[in-house]
């Protein structure tokens, strides 16, 4: 191939070094019955109908030679954590996969453990790419096998993605949040023991209520809600952060569900009847969902599109659930029951949260948590009232 410019090759590296690439593990059975791999940075999808994916490898490669003796490969997406993996298949270990644990596609091609998801092809040509070979294969099956940051070459090194975190940008606020709950800390224990269920806080912080407080009946478990937690506001998900809130305000928390006219005319209804009552409800869903660990991925530091994916799917299939007519001649499951904590602001910013509770409630014990959770907000609300009449007359 000829070329009609001529340029310093460290210029070409450096140029395009600063377009980041994901890093993947190609693997394959080679015509000896041994596994084989090599890294590549250069992978790219094709085509969508038929599925079509390619990786350039060097021509001189001596793992690709082996691997170009079989019908099919693997592309293995390396994850951020999985560096040393990734300079074990870059080296020139005479046994690559020694130590490494893998698991065979339906094609035999090695899937290997850890990876943020895998791609079994089917090579149907390699085409010239000049010192590379372009070589295309067509999708016969693929999985995301763990949901986290890939692994990044980029100006000569390996690195990650820096996502921003969801909250940092209102830290004071949470702060301040995180200070106001603490005057109902105390009631609220007392609270989660006398009726052997969760109690926490939320805060609104921007689009997302964080866990600021959570007081468990049995102790701090493993699955369970923990301070830092956050959800985000989408309806029917945050009713009581919009009891007192203008119009506008409102509609702009409609417009984040993305749902239909009906939909839309639902979230309403609910918000009309939390306004009218002062607290919200939701049902225990039908299908067990585990929404604490939706919850924690969706909370964490790598948090990444498909966890808020999930989060949202998981607040669309629970619309149903939220501010339920309560039959008073039937017992019912309650997943939560929520108040706000009266205060002097134009919108609601702490709420109570009750979770945990014991199954079969009728409607007279139901109303008997409502009222036990509002004593303690407006205890609350007295006692934030005092503090800040307390810092008004220190203030010169």
């Amino acid at each position: 191939m000829e070329t009609s410019h001529s340029f310093d090759p460290a210029l070409f590296r450096e140029t395009l070094g600063h377009y980041p690439t994901g890093v993947a593990v190609v693997t394959a059975i080679d015509d000896t019955g041994r596994p084989v791999g090599m890294v590549v940075g250069s992978f790219t999808s094709v085509s969508l109908d038929p599925p079509l994916v390619a990786y350039l490898p060097t021509r001189s490669s001596g793992s690709y030679a082996r691997l170009r003796t079989s019908r099919h490969f693997c592309v293995n997406v390396l994850a951020a954590d999985q560096q040393d993996l990734c300079g074990r298949f870059a080296s020139r270990a005479e046994d690559k996969f020694e130590g490494v644990e893998w698991e065979p596609a339906a094609e035999g091609s090695p899937v290997l453990a850890g990876a943020v998801g895998w791609i079994e092809c089917e090579v149907t040509e390699e085409l010239d790419g000049g010192d590379h070979v372009i070589v295309v294969g067509r999708v016969l099956d693929l999985a995301v096998q763990r949901p986290t940051l890939p692994l990044l070459f980029f100006q000569g090194g390996y690195g990650r993605f820096a996502l921003p975190s969801p909250v940092a940008s209102s830290d004071p606020e949470l702060i301040e949040s995180a200070q106001m709950a603490e005057v109902v800390r105390g009631p609220l224990e007392a609270l989660a023991r006398e009726l052997g269920a969760d109690c926490s806080v939320m805060a609104r912080v921007g689009d997302e209520a964080v866990f600021v407080s959570v007081t468990s009946r049995g102790g701090h478990e493993a699955g369970s809600l923990a301070v830092g937690h956050r959800i985000p506001l989408i309806p029917p998900v945050g009713t009581v952060f919009c009891a007192q809130a203008p119009d506008d305000e409102v509609e702009r928390w409609l417009s984040r569900a993305k749902a239909s006219d009906e939909d839309r005319a639902s979230f309403r209804k609910n918000l009309a009847a939390v306004r009218r009552h002062g607290y919200s409800l939701s049902l225990v869903p039908q299908v067990s969902t585990d929404r604490v660990a939706l919850m924690s991925d969706y909370s964490g530091v790598d948090v990444m599109p498909v966890h808020e994916r999930r989060i949202r799917q998981m607040i669309s299939e629970s619309a149903s659930l939220y501010e339920p007519v309560l039959d008073p001649d039937q017992t019912h499951d309650l997943h939560s029951v929520i108040v706000p904590m009266p205060t002097d602001e134009e919108q609601t910013r702490l709420a109570l949260r009750l979770s945990g509770l014991p199954h079969g409630a009728t409607v007279e014990r139901v109303e008997e948590w409502i009222a036990a959770l509002s004593r303690v907000a407006h205890e609350g609300a007295a006692l934030l009232r005092e503090r800040a009449g307390r810092a008004a007359a220190a203030r010169p």
